[in-house]
């Protein structure tokens, strides 16, 4: 299945780098491209996209806001990914509370754009891996239950650190010299063991129970 995508930022050299980038995978095509956030809007209605790449500081409509009217098509709203030079934690934490499946800094590089447009696709949230680590740093961990922490098999709990460090499923699975596809049968258990929805809910148990720490 192709992922149709919908490029939404000001700046034009922006969305012709996004536009090669994505360009050149298989499974990923790019549907459009979006000046503002009254743009983005108009045009995912008409076109559908699957997953927008929404810029925060755009003129007539930001990032946000044009998230917020997206929500509004209901069930057949588009995944929207935010990809800003701004990683101020107010933007990320109003991005994540209206929906965002994902948050990222446009210095991330190549292969973490392609993983957040899959990622998102398939329901998942990806946040900058220097963004999730610093909003976690700040959680008071607790006494980790030995029952829960019993529940994950040795590798599985590797993969926990490794998502709680920030890592994308490729450093995961360079790290433990595995198949990404490996990783993702983890990540699959673990979200099933721990009863959470994504990565940074596996990331945030991490650092809650005291898994990880600074």
């Amino acid at each position: 299945m192709t992922i149709r995508v919908l490029l939404a930022d000001d700046q034009a050299m922006v969305r012709t780098g996004f536009s090669l980038i994505l360009g050149v995978e298989e499974d990923i095509e790019v549907v459009g491209e979006a000046k503002d956030g009254v743009q983005a809007v108009e045009m995912s209605r008409r076109l559908d996209p699957d997953v927008v790449l929404m810029d925060i500081r755009m003129p007539r409509m930001d990032g946000l806001q044009a998230l917020r009217e997206l929500n509004r098509l209901g069930r057949g709203s588009p995944k929207v990914v935010i990809v800003t030079t701004f990683d101020d934690d107010a933007y990320v934490y109003e991005a994540l509370n209206n929906g965002a499946c994902g948050f990222l800094l446009k210095d991330s590089g190549p292969r973490l754009l392609t993983e957040a447009v899959r990622a998102a696709h398939s329901g998942e949230a990806l946040v900058s891996p220097a963004i999730t680590v610093r909003l976690l740093r700040g959680i008071h961990p607790s006494k980790t239950s030995p029952t829960v922490v019993s529940v994950l098999s040795s590798r599985e709990t590797d993969v926990v650190r490794l998502v709680a460090d920030g890592k994308t499923n490729a450093e995961i699975a360079a790290a433990l010299f595995v198949s990404l596809g490996t990783v993702k049968t983890h990540l699959g258990n673990i979200q099933s063991k721990l009863a959470v929805r994504n990565r940074v809910e596996i990331a945030l148990w991490a650092w809650r129970s005291g898994l990880v720490s600074d």
